[in-house]
């Protein structure tokens, strides 16, 4: 091997990647391990009638579902040892020819999934097992080259950032809606008083209200607690469509920075409306935190209660307490409709102005952001308009739901 094919090798689509791994092993020392664990399985190389016959013939194996993830066997034969691909037609993404002691099989990507597939003989079955037990050894030894891959792949702009906005945001949806009924029903049933006679001479009485009330605060501690969860995943997204990541790097960065420069990536706070939501967000979300992730206690003393003629005390003084903050604990009672409001008015206020074709891609159409659709300014273009985004997301999804149907 010559010096410069040493430093680079191409793989299926054309790509060039350096050999020299970051992490300190050279890589054709993995693939000397790899090979070591992959035989005795190799390149087919059949004749045309055979070659013919098994691409015609050959059926789906029991041992195929054994297999690594698609991916993993791709980069293992394709890209890593250097098979040949038999390439990409209807309902089949790629196809490698492997050879076990003189059995030929297929290792083909299909619709229905990865498999391995051999023609129907007596012993077909138990030498496919023999093949998945080599690729699973192969991708074992495999695992340095697949992590550069993805440190590699970070780096650059030929990635999907998985969208989870509309399956969090149902959540958010779902315990709005308990709250909004134990809350009417619990003014509904306010007067109400239910007595039951537990002994001879004696009765308990229940107030439905009550209950109904305490269900409400759970339910909107649950709704509050989604909603954070909600816009910490949609704030990348949106970050994303107007351009502020382009690279995985980028979206890493911003998936481990605090909520507050998640919001501030979304929205513009030096617009009005948007700076008032942040403020109150802010000031709720910090409450949130502060009570709920340190066991209900609190970091001010909320759950404490001091001694004196009076009785007990609770050690945040009400005399303390910021008419705007949305406060949890003892002695200051959680504010339950105030902060519902502030969650669906910002909710409503999200999707307006320049944000409202995010909402048609995220949640309407539910696609994932194409961080080379970032760089190319495809996604720049569709935020100009509702009209110019539907446009753009139709025909994303179009070409979404062909490649999963292997319609190429």
């Amino acid at each position: 091997m010559t010096g410069a094919r040493r430093s680079q090798r191409a793989n299926g689509h054309g790509n060039l990647y350096p050999l020299g791994l970051s992490f300190g092993m050279d890589i054709d020392e993995i693939r000397q391990k790899v090979q070591k664990a992959i035989g005795p399985l190799k390149q087919a190389e059949l004749d045309q009638p055979i070659y013919h016959q098994l691409f015609m013939s050959a059926k789906r194996t029991d041992a195929g579902g054994k297999l690594p993830p698609y991916y993993l066997v791709y980069f293992l034969l394709i890209d890593l040892l250097g098979f040949r691909n038999n390439g990409q037609w209807d309902k089949t993404a790629w196809s490698v020819t492997v050879d076990y002691e003189g059995t030929p099989f297929l290792v083909e990507h299909r619709k229905f999934g990865l498999g391995i597939f051999g023609m129907e003989k007596p012993k077909t079955e138990a030498i496919a097992e023999r093949v998945a037990t080599c690729l699973n050894k192969a991708a074992k030894a495999a695992r340095p080259y697949f992590e550069w891959r993805a440190s590699e792949a970070a780096k650059q702009s030929h990635l999907n950032v998985v969208n989870r906005s509309r399956a969090l945001f149902a959540r958010v949806e779902f315990y709005l809606g308990l709250f909004d009924a134990r809350t009417s029903e619990a003014e509904a049933r306010k007067g109400e008083r239910i007595r039951t006679q537990t002994g001879p001479n004696t009765w308990s009485t229940r107030y439905p209200a009550q209950n109904l009330t305490r269900e409400a605060r759970w339910f909107a501690l649950s709704a509050i607690e989604s909603f954070f969860s909600w816009t910490e995943h949609v704030f990348i997204h949106i970050a994303t469509l107007r351009g502020l990541c382009s690279t995985g790097e980028d979206v890493a960065a911003l998936a481990k920075s605090d909520w507050a420069d998640k919001y501030k990536a979304a929205l513009d706070i030096t617009h009005k409306d948007d700076k008032r939501f942040y403020d109150d967000l802010a000031v709720l979300r910090r409450q949130l935190r502060n009570f709920v992730a340190h066991g209900s206690f609190g970091k001010e003393g909320e759950a404490l209660l001091f001694h004196s003629g009076a009785g007990a005390v609770p050690m945040l003084l009400p005399h303390n307490r910021n008419p705007s903050v949305f406060r949890f604990g003892s002695g200051l009672d959680f504010r339950t409709a105030p902060s519902i409001d502030l969650i669906k008015a910002f909710i409503a206020h999200l999707w307006t102005g320049v944000r409202s074709p995010a909402k048609i891609y995220l949640q309407d159409y539910e696609l994932p952001v194409v961080l080379t659709r970032v760089k190319d300014g495809s996604y720049a273009a569709a935020m100009c308009s509702d009209a110019d985004m539907e446009e753009f997301a139709r025909h994303l999804a179009g070409l979404f739901d062909r490649h999963a149907n292997m319609d190429f």
